[in-house]
Parts: structure tokens; C-alpha cells; sequence
């Protein structure tokens, strides 16, 4: 079984949200990587998300795991990760993802509530949407969302 750090990177209002073109279209998920023999998970989150989209990981908090069958057993652990504050331009590694971007709040809320797949649109594009439900990358997202929320009403 292979472990694989999947993690949701957030500015404080903003996450991160990239696509792999394997992907169906308009999906976006959590960033993810499988870790290097002898590196800790905070570690391969470091890597990754530098390797991937260009930031420095300020701070980190475990979030859950989860076992993930596909393509051949994997073992998904699952982090949020806060960016260093005004370290947020991304640069995208083609090489590993189609495109990355900062989603607002409302944003992911309005695409958690969307059911897929989807089809195109007149304009010929795809409406952006999240993993599913069973995916703990649809976990995570979906907490960030609550803690926003939460942070957001009045004391």
C-alpha cells in the first residue's frame, strides 16, 4: 500500500484547488502525492505542493485518512495546509497538473452542492465541480468550507 498526502492549501479565505487532465472535465480536486521512501508526510507535503504549484507551506494540520483502492491500494492521508501570507502567485508544473487557481468560499460551497458529471456547456465549457462524496478529497474541501463558515457568523 502506498501512502499518498492529499492536501487542501489555503491563503486563510482562499483554497487551492488544481486538475490533472486524466480528470473529467470541469473537476477539481486537492492536491496530492505519493511520499518518497524515508519522507514524513509533513515532508512530502512541502515537497509537493512546492513541486506542483510553485508555494511555501507555512503551517499544516492533519485532517483524516483513508484507505483508496484505485489504481492499486492506497493509503490517503489527509492535511490542510495554510501558505506563507503574501506567497500566494502559483506556478503551475505542467508537467503535473492541467492548471491550478484560487477558489473562493462561495465558490467551493456552490460547487459541493452541484451533482455531476456534467455536461458542456453552450459556451463550451465545463461547470467546475468537486470529487465525490466518498472521495476524502470531498472530505476536506467540504470541512474547509464549514470552518469559513463557522469563522465568518458573528460572535
Amino acid at each position: 500500500m502506498a501512502p499518498v498526502a492529499i492536501t487542501l492549501v489555503s491563503d486563510g479565505t482562499r483554497c487551492l484547488l488544481a486538475r490533472q487532465s486524466s480528470f473529467p472535465k470541469g473537476m477539481y480536486s486537492a492536491l496530492a502525492g505519493f511520499c518518497d521512501i524515508g519522507e514524513s508526510v509533513e515532508e512530502t507535503i512541502r515537497r509537493e505542493v512546492a513541486e506542483e504549484v510553485g508555494l511555501e507551506v507555512e503551517s499544516l494540520q492533519y485532517y483524516a485518512s483513508q484507505h483508496w483502492p484505485f489504481p492499486s491500494g492506497s493509503l490517503m492521508i489527509a492535511c490542510h495546509a495554510t501558505v506563507k501570507p503574501g506567497q500566494t502567485e502559483i506556478q503551475v508544473n505542467l508537467r503535473e497538473l492541467e492548471t491550478a487557481a484560487w477558489f473562493s468560499h462561495d465558490e467551493v460551497a456552490t460547487a459541493l452542492k452541484r451533482k455531476g458529471p456534467y455536461t458542456q456547456q453552450q459556451n463550451g465549457t465545463f461547470p467546475f465541480w468537486l470529487p465525490p462524496k466518498l472521495a476524502i478529497s470531498h472530505q476536506l474541501i467540504k470541512e474547509w468550507v464549514e470552518k469559513q463558515t463557522c469563522s465568518s457568523l458573528p460572535a
